[in-house]
């Protein structure tokens, strides 16, 4: 038996590769879609990938499955209950699939969606017991999946289902099963999820938090409280899984000079610039938006820009052009023109116009002297609700991330905004949001309100 684990950072996103290498076949569990990982580790094992499995329908990332599909000539497989409307085949509670010597037995396991599964990894060349769980978003090292990713309404539902399927279905399970699941630290499909990446039933049993709550009222309750924010895009990646992403193809960049750049601003385009924070602030275009092609392009995106907009990329370089394709499309952002292959000298020259500056970097004890000052600056905490109540800088005003877009146009943008959340993380993508808008002063919190607290500045609960 061959397994293999992909990992995205930044999005937190495990998929797997397993297989008979005596056989020559394998199997691709939740693929992202960047898939030629997953056909370069086949070739190199002499295997032809036969099968693509998804756990559940994803709502945090747009599968590679068409994509795989179409290349490898694999039928992809779902469980019934996802009423997926791309060609598959389906998958129930006690199914099986077998490649050469390994067996995948399936359990139906709902809880973090209605149509979760997990495979049970058999090799038959050591034992008919399974070794390995390759469990999706329903048991994470260290937390269980989210019941709210498919609508709030349905969160309590779910849970339900969760604690029947942890208790009936994964307890029941011998303590050396290994643990494989589809999200590490990073993921917002769970609420405290390890950055380790794979576990045992036995360790988990006594160390998972959502393994110690037993009562099923009392595990609702646990699974639907202090939920962190969902993630961007979520109803629409859902959406874009059920009916069967486009798929991509090869990837390759895709010049486009002043001229030819122009005219897509004009007709709507946004320009997405990926440099670093310096050299946007030194010079860049007005009206670019500004995240940097770091591992969280894909969580920020979808907080500042409308997922069907067109976009052309301002790059440090042009060997990122593939990597940040991929990483706006596994968020479902597959509308990239091209990249402005020109240096901002040139658009100069053209009598176009750049500017300076950017969101402004502040530490806690700057904010605290800003707000004593005659120009205080509104501040704004885009954290969770739970989060705001167990303290935040007094005065701030709680506007949770995923709510922001909607707020924009509510404030003063010749009035200061000072943007906080826990850590600089969301707040980062919060501002870059007013700096696209033309916000003339906005700052940053560095370190957020841990840092705040850490200084010992005053904080509200409430």
């Amino acid at each position: 038996m061959y397994l293999q684990q992909f990992f995205i950072d930044g999005l937190g996103c495990a998929s797997y590769l397993v297989g008979c290498e005596g056989a020559g076949i394998a199997a691709v569990i939740d693929p992202d879609r960047d898939v030629q990982k997953y056909l370069d580790a086949a070739a190199e094992r002499g295997m032809k990938i036969t099968h693509i499995i998804e756990t559940h329908l994803h709502a945090d990332h747009v599968s590679g499955n068409t994509d795989l599909a179409a290349q490898t000539g694999a039928a992809i497989y779902v469980h019934e209950a996802a009423n997926a409307e791309f060609l598959h085949q389906k998958l129930t509670g006690g199914d099986s699939i077998t490649l050469g010597n390994v067996e995948l037995r399936v359990r139906f396991t709902p809880g973090h969606t209605p149509e979760s599964i997990t495979l049970l990894v058999v090799d038959k060349t050591r034992a008919d017991e399974p070794w390995m769980a390759l469990t999706g978003d329903t048991l994470f090292v260290g937390d269980a999946g989210r019941p709210d990713l498919v609508g709030i309404e349905a969160a309590r539902e779910l849970a339900g289902h969760m604690h029947d399927t942890l208790h009936n279905e994964y307890l029941t399970l011998n303590d050396g099963v290994m643990i494989l699941p589809g999200h590490g630290a990073g993921s917002l499909c769970g609420k405290a999820i390890g950055s380790v990446l794979s576990s045992t039933l036995g360790f988990e049993r006594h160390h998972n938090a959502a393994l110690q709550v037993h009562g099923r009222d009392a595990y609702i309750d646990f699974a639907t409280a202090d939920l962190p924010e969902q993630p961007g895009n979520h109803k629409r990646i859902k959406q874009i899984n059920r009916q069967g992403p486009r798929a991509l193809g090869e990837v390759l960049p895709k010049p486009l000079s002043v001229q030819d750049s122009v005219p897509q601003f004009r007709r709507g385009a946004a320009l997405l610039d990926t440099r670093s924070k310096a050299d946007y602030k030194v010079k860049h275009i007005p009206g670019a938006v500004h995240l940097e092609a770091n591992d969280q392009l894909s969580n920020r995106i979808g907080f500042v820009l409308p997922p069907d907009a067109p976009i052309i990329l301002m790059l440090a370089d042009v060997n990122d052009y593939r990597r940040v394709v991929y990483s706006l499309a596994r968020v479902g952002y597959d509308n990239v023109i091209g990249y402005l292959s020109e240096s901002l000298e040139t658009w100069e020259a053209l009598g176009l116009p750049t500017t300076s500056g950017d969101v402004r970097d502040i530490e806690p004890q700057e904010l605290k002297t800003l707000l004593e000052s005659d120009n205080r600056p509104m501040v704004i905490d885009v954290r969770e609700s739970w989060e705001y109540t167990q303290g935040h800088v007094p005065g701030a005003r709680l506007i949770s991330l995923g709510e922001f877009a909607r707020h924009v146009n509510e404030f003063d943008p010749q009035q200061p905004i000072a943007v906080i959340c826990a850590s600089g993380s969301r707040s980062q993508s919060a501002a870059a949001l007013l700096g696209q808008k033309g916000f003339e002063t906005v700052y940053n919190v560095v370190g957020g309100t841990f840092n705040w607290m850490q200084h010992g500045l005053p904080i509200e609960r409430n």
